[in-house]
């Protein structure tokens, strides 16, 4: 990874480490039996600047770039899923957004906040009958003089139970079809504003997945975020961004449990040795490590191509893809590799495995990010 990382980077990764070491890997386990999300590790986060990676200094951030941005998300995967989850989300599709398509009054109004952690962002796109086809929203914004009534049900929101500041996808215009799509930033606490139960997850079951209902819900139109008719430009930008942390969240999960079965191949006894000194254990392991090492390398080079000002939806795209499908195969052999053990909630590799699983869904599909990379490639 050389080829991509500067001084700073090496700096920041051996930092975040040493903090995931010290507060997160002693109760990864027990926050994601207890599906609890830690505040008290969210706090210190804060104070990181984990929240505004890429938020400029005036107006509260770290001031970073994107290759700092996955180094961050990749560290605190590795130690929990759950928690990589909410700071990718929170950075990518609520953050981003706002920075990108807000107004100079939205960004002083809600970036500072959500950059020092005070407030916590979510990205409101899906609904029960719109997931992968976002054009098919029905969620509602109705202008009423200087306000919008919206109405919307929203499932599976990340970060969803504890989010202050939302990024809320509506039809602003009922007749437009894909072009009547906006975007409107809802703030918890607002009249009508429902939290619903957070989901029982699989995996990643320290960040609280929830539902989030809108009903008749009263919202000043100064909080439209980049015009009537933007919302899928804005939210397709904003996923592009996400999908680079995204892969590296399941990078993350992937390294973790290449550390866990080298360490545990090491000690593991069978047939009168260690089991890495087996021929079988050893090509698992070597496809484990190489497989990640091309993850990473899609990964590093999207984040690089953002950051140049580069196009980078076609290599976003191949780095989400082969990452999260990289990362279901490394845990899948990592369990293997445990034996009867690697089934056991008594060894983390399952909770790698349980987690992994979920990066070939949100963010776009697999199967949606085939279509993007074919798309693409047509294109040329």
């Amino acid at each position: 990874m050389d080829t991509f990382l500067q001084e700073k980077h090496h700096v920041l990764q051996r930092t975040v480490r040493a903090f995931c070491h010290r507060e997160i890997i002693p109760i990864a386990g027990n926050i994601d039996k207890e599906a609890r999300f830690p505040w008290e590790v969210q706090e210190k986060m804060a104070r990181l600047g984990y929240f505004g990676i890429q938020v400029p200094a005036e107006l509260g951030g770290a001031g970073m770039d994107t290759v700092s941005y996955i180094t961050v998300i990749e560290e605190i995967s590795r130690a929990c899923a759950g928690l990589g989850l909410c700071v990718s989300v929170h950075n990518s599709v609520a953050v981003f957004p706002i920075m990108a398509f807000g107004s100079e009054a939205q960004k002083k109004k809600w970036i500072p906040s959500l950059a020092r952690g005070e407030k916590i962002g979510a990205f409101c796109l899906t609904e029960p009958n719109a997931g992968s086809d976002a054009s098919a929203i029905e969620s509602t914004a109705i202008r009423d003089g200087d306000e919008y009534i919206i109405n919307a049900n929203k499932v599976f929101v990340t970060n969803g139970a504890i989010a202050d500041t939302c990024l809320m996808f509506v039809r602003t215009d009922p007749d437009a079809g894909r072009r009547g799509i906006s975007v409107v930033v809802v703030e918890r606490g607002t009249k009508g504003f429902t939290v619903g139960e957070a989901e029982d997850l699989s995996g990643m079951r320290s960040n609280p997945v929830s539902s989030i209902r809108l009903q008749d819900c009263r919202v000043p139109v100064e909080n439209l975020l980049g015009g009537e008719g933007r919302g899928l430009v804005i939210g397709l930008s904003a996923l592009d961004t996400g999908r680079i942390g995204i892969a590296a969240q399941a990078s993350g999960i992937a390294l973790a449990a290449l550390e866990e079965t080298v360490k545990y191949a090491k000690q593991r006894r069978q047939f009168g040795v260690p089991i890495a000194k087996h021929q079988a254990i050893q090509m698992m392991i070597a496809d484990m490590a190489t497989q990640i090492d091309a993850a990473r390398l899609l990964i590093y080079r999207a984040a690089v191509q953002k950051d140049r000002g580069n196009s980078f939806t076609q290599a976003a795209a191949m780095a989400k893809l082969y990452a999260s499908e990289m990362s279901s195969r490394v845990t899948d052999m990592a369990v293997q590799v445990h034996g009867g053990y690697g089934y056991s909630k008594s060894y983390p590799v399952e909770r790698y495995y349980r987690d992994a699983r979920v990066t070939r869904i949100y963010e776009g599909t697999s199967e949606v990010h085939r279509m993007v990379i074919a798309r693409g490639v047509l294109a040329e």
